[in-house]
């Protein structure tokens, strides 16, 4: 007895079932989980891009610093210098200010001319006064006498303040003739100790 085979292509007997391929059965995520999954990152997204976008907050100016306070110095006093004597003027012939000391030729034998001397050390006189010559003079012995005269009072006046210890001598002296016709009119009045040459010296101011 022979047994039949079924014909290939064909299974035997019983319901026909068709073949799949794996994982054809196999169940996909729903609509709905996908968009939430979406919606999830989108969310996230939105907060890192406000956190990294956010402005950083400034921090508020400091005020100015206080301007520096500028005292203004108060300018010390100069005390006011005593005027020294100016020992001789620029003109052509001798001559000393008043309060200035000198030696002079015709008193001192150490000097050819006169000159001007510190009055703290021994001297020959001291210059006491710086009158003017009167116009209208013509020659050198109207000068002498003139300038003679213009001294007697100054004179007077610094031996008295002396208060002793003289004698003492006037002795001016100022410009020649020819000084004179050019205009030159100051003379000096002097006091000395001596009228001649090694005699007594002044050793300090006059009083």
């Amino acid at each position: 007895m022979t047994s039949e085979q079924p014909p290939p292509g064909q299974s035997g007997p019983g319901p026909s079932v068709s073949a799949q391929p794996a994982g054809a059965g196999a169940a996909r995520p729903s609509r709905g989980l996908v968009l939430a999954v979406f919606a999830v990152l989108a969310v996230l997204l939105a907060v890192v891009a406000t956190v990294l976008l956010w402005p950083e907050k400034k921090p508020a100016a400091l005020p100015p610093p206080p301007a520096p306070s500028v005292s203004t110095p108060v300018p010390t006093p100069t005390p006011t210098p005593t005027p020294t004597p100016t020992p001789t003027k620029a003109v052509p012939y001798t001559f000393f200010t008043a309060g200035s000391c000198f030696d002079h030729p015709q008193l001192n034998k150490s000097v050819t001319k006169p000159e001007a001397r510190p009055c703290e050390g021994a001297h020959d006189g001291e210059a006491i006064g710086n009158p003017q010559l009167p116009d209208g003079l013509t020659g050198d012995s109207q000068i002498s006498k003139a300038m003679r005269d213009g001294c007697k009072e100054a004179q007077a006046a610094a031996d008295a303040r002396q208060g002793g210890g003289g004698p003492y001598y006037g002795y001016p002296f100022g410009p020649s003739m020819t000084f004179y016709q050019q205009g030159w009119r100051d003379y000096t009045c002097t006091l000395t100790a001596s009228n001649h040459p090694g005699g007594t010296r002044l050793t300090g101011h006059l009083k």
